[in-house]
């Protein structure tokens, strides 16, 4: 039942994206393309901790304006990797139900991350190969004043830490993934308050609705182990649609 509901989840949120695409009345327009897009080079940064809180820094893709839409899908696809991989450490964990809710979130996560590739190239066609980002003091409606992120942004964004043990990987998941969906909350809300397309308005809003659903599952999960921390509680406030 799950997987036909994320099966037509999909297909809407693929088909409305391409009725954007063509609409006359949506705000998207060409950009100019930049000769180059340069890599902002910087060292990876150091292993994040699952435990602490999630900072807002972290996923903010920047002011309102003509790219940020472009910047939100490139951002949420990155973030989007980081739940992939971290699921993939415990596909074979069987009770109490770890394995297969990793693996709902994979399909479910893939299948938004094709579907925002799509709407990337449907709506931003001469954008340069991403994930992209607004270069400090840039122009939001500047395509040229876009840059690759960095290595430490996409590690930042992804939120894989360090690597787990089979010992601690069940734990590891549980933990690291919930504060995972806590920044994909504050992504979606983010989207919510500075994007005007539809599109990108109801992928928000979808992503609110699951993953609120799937942090109480998380939190249950960790609790059965015996572990109920105040920090997993801390996105609480994040799981209306306002």
């Amino acid at each position: 039942m799950r997987a036909a509901l994320s099966a037509l989840v999909f297909v809407a949120l693929l088909t409305a994206g391409v009725q954007a695409q063509v609409d006359p009345h949506q705000h998207h327009r060409p950009l100019l393309t930049p000769a180059d897009v340069p890599a902002a080079g910087a060292a990876p940064a150091a292993p994040i901790d699952h435990s602490a809180h999630v900072h807002s820094h972290s996923h903010d893709v920047g002011p309102a304006g003509r790219t940020y839409d472009l910047r939100w899908l490139d951002a949420m696809a990155v973030h989007h990797t980081g739940a992939l991989r971290m699921s993939e450490f415990v596909f074979d964990i069987g009770s109490p139900g770890v394995g297969s809710l990793a693996k709902e979130i994979w399909r479910d996560q893939a299948a938004e991350i094709k579907a925002m590739g799509q709407w990337r190239k449907a709506w931003f066609p001469e954008a340069p190969v991403g994930p992209l980002a607004l270069r400090a003091g840039g122009d939001p409606d500047a395509l040229a004043d876009l840059i690759r992120m960095d290595p430490a942004q996409i590690q930042a964004m992804q939120m894989m830490g360090s690597t787990p043990t089979a010992a601690t990987r069940v734990t590891w998941f549980l933990e690291g993934m919930l504060h995972h969906h806590g920044g994909a909350l504050l992504m979606a809300h983010d989207a919510l308050a500075k994007s005007r397309t539809p599109t990108i308005r109801r992928l928000a809003r979808a992503i609110i609705v699951a993953q609120r659903q799937e942090i109480i599952r998380l939190r249950r999960m960790l609790q059965h182990d015996g572990r109920n921390k105040p920090q997993y509680y801390q996105y609480d406030s994040l799981f209306s649609l306002n």
